[in-house]
């Protein structure tokens, strides 16, 4: 038994959390007071100091989580700059840096490492990164930087990764990329992933993404329409295929930004149609904000899928970061509490709802139980010295501590000196 000592929940309450050997919640209740039907040997203060966790008035959230990253690419922007600052830049200066050789297995793995406890420290408890896979890796270098870094931090985080194909995948050039797809599932991938809008034949692709899942098992997620054209609507043709095929598992479709350059009347279709699908989408403001809208300098668009749309049709949608200091986005802090600020103020949702989109929300992308403080329920927390969940998105305090299964595995206390004035 387990025991998160004084924690401060939104409502203002202090409590004390009881957890199970099992990692879930066996009991909430006013401090120092057992929870009823809790068999324990005196109340939870009164644990050991190695089971029991003095949360000291912090203030207790759902452990926030990272949809979209790109652990393969991150801690690269000063090794790879993008001048042009769009996308297609950065997708140019990868492939270039990738043919001079500046990535490595190693090279690759202890980036992959720094990336994943930055999350940690920042209080993430899962994480789906995507990582690059293609006839020019034969040896699967990305997915086993990734693998080898993820099990570097077993029981503190866990990790997803996602098959990112190159292009083209549909089609006759597509065969030795299908069958990097299947070496990439065969050695532990687990979603398949790619980028439709970018193929010549991008139903196709889809097709094949469908396919290969099916065989395996697995769920989907897809990069979608990263692009601010509104003639570019790949979404819908998703949507579509997903719901003729009766595909069975998961699928995710990330990004989404030319949907918010489309007339209200088609974002009400589009966001129905997704919802009869059963597909989750995973805004990215952060390094869609840097990549789109170059091309317009006067009254620039915002690269956001359209949230409140989405959500009031019943969408599941959770938000990310995408890619930290990289070509794609030189800056980035990997907290999800940067992400949730940025859903406020250029996505205009509620601290509140902000909040729930990169933590509770992540859970419900990736089918897994939400946190609720419930009798039987993850213990899975942020506490943070935050008066309230606004203050902690607006602030995002670095005194935090990361809770998994009832068990602290990375806290972060600062101090602050301030000297006499003038």
């Amino acid at each position: 038994m387990r025991a998160i000592n004084s924690a401060r929940l939104v409502s203002g309450d202090v409590v004390d959390v009881l957890v199970g050997n099992d990692g879930r919640i066996a009991g909430v209740s006013p401090v120092g007071v057992t929870p009823a039907g809790v068999t324990t040997v005196g109340s939870p203060v009164d644990l050991d100091d190695a089971d029991r966790f003095d949360a000291s008035g912090w203030l207790l959230l759902p452990s926030p989580g990272e949809p979209h990253a790109h652990l393969d690419k991150a801690l690269t922007a000063d090794k790879v700059p993008n001048p042009k600052g769009d996308l297609m830049g950065a997708i140019e200066a990868w492939i270039a840096a990738a043919d001079r050789g500046v990535f490595g297995m190693e090279e690759m793995t202890e980036r992959a490492d720094g990336a994943l406890r930055k999350l940690i420290g920042n209080g993430v408890g899962h994480v789906r990164s995507h990582v690059n896979v293609g006839e020019s890796d034969p040896e699967l270098v990305h997915l086993r930087a990734v693998r080898a870094a993820a099990s570097r931090h077993v029981g503190r985080v866990t990790v997803e990764t996602v098959a990112l194909m190159h292009s083209p995948l549909a089609g006759p050039d597509g065969h030795a990329n299908r069958e990097m797809l299947r070496s990439a599932l065969d050695a532990g991938a687990d979603l398949v992933g790619g980028c439709p809008h970018l193929e010549f034949d991008g139903a196709g692709m889809i097709d094949v993404a469908l396919a290969a899942a099916t065989e395996f098992g697995v769920p989907v997620d897809l990069h979608v329409d990263e692009t601010l054209d509104s003639g570019m609507l790949t979404l819908e043709t998703l949507a579509r295929k997903v719901i003729d095929s009766g595909f069975p598992h998961r699928v995710t479709a990330s990004h989404c930004v030319s949907l918010s350059m489309q007339p209200t009347d088609v974002q009400r279709a589009v966001a129905r149609l997704v919802a009869e699908a059963g597909i989750s989408i995973v805004p990215l403001p952060q390094t869609n904000l840097f990549l789109q809208g170059w091309e317009h300098p006067v009254a620039t668009p915002r690269g956001i899928a359209p949230i409140a749309m989405l959500l009031d049709h019943g969408v599941t949608v959770a938000a990310g970061a995408d890619n930290v200091q990289d070509p794609f986005n030189p800056v980035g802090r990997s907290d999800p509490l940067e992400t949730a600020a940025l859903l406020v103020m250029a996505a205009h949702v509620s601290p509140e709802v902000a909040y729930d989109l990169v933590s509770n929300a992540v859970r419900r992308v990736a089918g897994r139980p939400e946190v609720d403080l419930t009798v039987g329920g993850p213990a899975d927390f942020l506490l943070i010295d935050a008066p309230s969940l606004r203050a902690a998105v607006a602030d995002a305090p670095a005194a935090r501590a990361s809770i998994v299964g009832g068990r602290p595995v990375s806290v972060t206390r600062t101090t602050h000196w301030m000297g006499e004035g003038l």
